[in-house]
């Protein structure tokens, strides 16, 4: 498969594993947002991930992919997947698929890439902090109106994502090499062949909401909240299948989703494709 069609797949096996406490997946679905919403992003997103591929500037490919995904009746389904996975198609593209090669992609963004960023919140509802006191014209909220300071101050989407990346673990990924992407695919790699790899793939998100507390669950419901969900998590690993479908039943029914550890997965299981390391 092409690094495109590797992503999708990664998009489509993620949303399949079952249970993923908190999140959709193909026994659970929320009131407003559905498996098959998910299914049809991933498709959605094709056309942006096959520009990745074919070397377009990353902003413009990731604005491409977040409108071919926004375009089903569930709202935002992978914007956060798509940001992780966008450089890493390139990367892979590249013919270096490594965090060192992940990094080089990302700090290469311009500040064009970084205005593209912006377009892409007005294609999907994205639930985002305040920006830091000294970058308030630069809120994505803005969308396209703050494309002006963006480009008054000279910042590339690197630099833009690096204001919250102690905030949030996407943007941590990429200032930070993707360090949890490629552990993910690691221990996917280490699973391969014990189940289908959309097991594993829910078996790795779990793992991963059990290592870090999960920043969109920090921002929608406080810091002790993700605490306790990550320990949560932990016992749920050590206590079995029955412990962790009920986790993942409380935490729909308390509309906590750990929608970041999602993300993650995704990026591991596309790294983890692409290497050959699973296979379906």
């Amino acid at each position: 498969m092409t690094p495109a069609e590797n992503a999708q797949l990664a998009l489509l096996l993620e949303v399949a594993g079952t249970p993923k406490p908190g999140n959709v997946d193909r026994q659970r679905d929320f009131s407003d947002l559905r498996f098959e919403h998910f299914l049809a992003g991933a498709v959605g997103a094709g056309p942006g991930l096959r520009a990745a591929q074919a070397g377009v500037p990353v902003g413009e490919a990731f604005e491409e992919a977040v409108s071919g995904m926004s375009q089903q009746e569930g709202g935002n389904t992978q914007f956060g997947a798509l940001l992780l996975l966008v450089p890493l198609v390139r990367a892979a593209a590249d013919g270096d698929l490594t965090p060192e090669g992940a990094t080089r992609v990302v700090e290469d963004t311009t500040v064009e890439d970084a205005a593209n960023f912006y377009r892409a919140f007005e294609h999907a509802d994205v639930f985002v902090d305040d920006p830091p006191e000294d970058a308030e014209e630069l809120d994505v909220r803005r969308g396209s109106d703050a494309i002006p300071a963006v480009e008054e101050r000279g910042v590339t989407l690197y630099e833009v994502l690096a204001l919250g990346d102690d905030e949030d673990d996407v943007a941590a990924e990429w200032t930070g090499g993707f360090e949890r992407t490629f552990w993910a695919a690691d221990r996917l790699a280490e699973l391969s062949g014990s189940a289908p790899a959309s097991a594993i793939g829910a078996r790795v998100y779990l793992e991963l909401l059990g290592r870090e507390p999960d920043t969109l669950v920090a921002k929608q419901h406080g810091a002790k909240t993700a605490e306790s969900v990550r320990v949560r998590a932990q016992e749920a690993l050590e206590g079995g299948s029955e412990v962790i479908e009920a986790f993942a039943d409380s935490l729909v029914e308390d509309g906590v989703n750990p929608g970041t550890t999602a993300d993650l997965t995704a990026a591991g299981l596309f790294v983890a494709l692409a290497r050959g390391e699973v296979s379906v």
